[in-house]
């Protein structure tokens, strides 16, 4: 039995939209695992270069002190612990509200797109409906019934309308069913990284209650030694003796990575001078070449001119040359160019910038100074910060921009994080419950960089605060505003 044209062509508009859509929610694959699993650890591999650094001078420190049984260096395993769990707990937190805010935006996006794919099926429908209502005839038939010319001419014109609109139609249906894909996947991918995230935030709390509970059965266990350890002799002078050394050891190790930096910038520098020297060589000499082509040319075509004869053939102009690709670009790069971890503390605040703010830092952490720069302790050593009476937990925040150049436990000092401000200008945060940054990382003036404790061995919460100058000790009062 013979189908009619007319309804062949409906039905064909109907099995595309059928394929339209079919390919659209046939496609949908099982939810592929995320990339954030793979980005934390590449973060992770880019920062072991710099932490075995930073490990290495702690070491080096350690070889040249007598060995002794330390109460503090006892409570250290457990106190780094409890930091790098809440630094975790935090990052979570915060990768946490991004997902979810992207989640909300691609609902939102999801209802948009379901509002205009539903509205494009609608019209599809009534062009189907009308096309199949009207039973306009196909072109074949109007070209072979001998009708008028003009009119034939006018159909196969309005049909040749309609055919673009429904392809139009289709096409931008077939592109918002594919969004829908793309949006429900990535929902999907957002979900899991949520699942990921929840799971890492049960375990890390886990760990974090094992540790304090650690943490306080080794405090009770050590509170008559720790007592006796705080207040003897030369204690206070032989902690700062230590970060004066890790102070120094960190300064060599910058200025060895400024140079190396600075090294591979006027390297860089040079190739691209040479690179540059030798494009302009080559391209003069192109044009030069080109010119004295374009003169024969002229004085073959003169002088075949004169003799009758017909022009020569022209010369093959010379090429320009190909631009090089990303990864030749690459490849021209010496083997030797330092790695991102092996220039990681180089200073981001150019100098002079920090010098100007003397006397308008604000505090780090708000709460009573207890003790200032220069008071003495019972054994006459001269303290070379402040320590600022403040509430457990409290936020500590960085007193201007600059870099993490350490973050990690330190004897005396408990969970310690210097800041380099540039222009030789440091200051340090210690006795912290929590760093919250790790070394390497840039912060803002006013960043949340630690939260505030009692770690290595100090008996009360605070913050110890202190800033140098070129490694030496400077009064933090003619700085901060108190």
């Amino acid at each position: 039995m013979a189908v009619h044209p007319t309804r062949r062509a409906v039905r064909g508009l109907a099995l595309a939209i059928v394929l339209a859509l079919g390919a659209a929610h046939g496609s949908y694959a099982a939810p592929k695992p995320t990339e954030r699993s793979k980005q934390k650890a590449a973060a992770e591999t880019e920062r072991a270069a710099l932490a075995r650094k930073l490990a290495e001078l702690k070491t080096e420190i350690g070889k040249t002190e007598s060995a002794k049984d330390d109460a503090a260096d006892t409570l250290a395993e457990s106190e780094a612990a409890i930091s790098d769990a809440n630094r975790t707990l935090r990052d979570l937190a915060a990768e946490q509200t991004q997902i979810n805010s992207r989640v909300a935006e691609l609902a939102a996006e999801q209802l948009r797109l379901s509002a205009t794919v539903a509205a494009q099926k609608q019209q599809l429908a009534k062009l189907l409906r009308e096309q199949y209502l009207a039973g306009n005839e196909d072109r074949i038939k109007l070209l072979l019934s001998g009708d008028n010319p003009n009119r034939i001419n006018r159909e196969l014109q309005l049909m040749a309308y309609v055919s673009q609109s429904q392809a139009k139609l289709l096409d931008s249906l077939r592109a918002n069913l594919k969004k829908v894909e793309e949006n429900q996947a990535e929902a999907q991918e957002s979900k899991q990284e949520l699942d990921e995230i929840a799971e890492e935030e049960k375990q890390q709390k886990a760990k974090l209650e094992q540790e304090k509970g650690r943490r306080a059965a080794t405090l009770a266990t050590l509170s008559k030694k720790l007592a006796s350890q705080r207040k003897e002799a030369g204690r206070m002078e032989q902690d700062a003796q230590r970060l004066d050394n890790l102070v120094d050891k960190l300064n060599k190790l910058i200025e060895e990575q400024a140079r190396i930096a600075a090294a591979e910038k006027a390297r860089q520098e040079k190739l691209a001078a040479e690179r540059a020297a030798k494009a302009k060589a080559e391209a003069e000499a192109r044009a030069l070449a080109r010119a004295k082509a374009q003169a024969e040319r002229e004085r073959l075509a003169q002088e075949a001119k004169k003799a009758g004869k017909p022009a020569p053939k022209p010369l093959p102009v010379e090429e320009e040359p190909k631009v090089a690709s990303r990864q030749e670009a690459a490849e021209q790069r010496d083997e030797k160019s330092p790695r991102p971890s092996e220039v990681a503390l180089a200073p981001v605040v150019p100098d002079g910038v920090f010098a100007r703010l003397k006397g308008d830092l604000p505090m780090p952490v708000s709460g009573k100074v207890e003790k200032r720069f220069g008071s003495k302790n019972a054994d006459g050593v001269a303290w070379k910060g402040m320590v600022v009476k403040a509430n457990a937990g409290a936020e500590v925040r960085a007193v201007a921009a600059g870099r993490v150049v350490h973050a990690s436990w330190l004897r005396g000092y408990g969970n310690f994080i210097i800041i380099d401000h540039g222009g030789q200008y440091w200051s340090g945060y210690g006795y912290n419950e929590s760093l919250l940054k790790r070394a390497g990382d840039v912060v803002k003036a006013g960043e949340v960089i630690a939260t505030v404790g009692n770690t290595g061995g100090y008996e009360e919460s605070g913050l110890y605060f202190e800033m140098r100058h070129q490694g030496k000790p400077i009064d933090p009062a003619g700085w901060v505003k108190f």
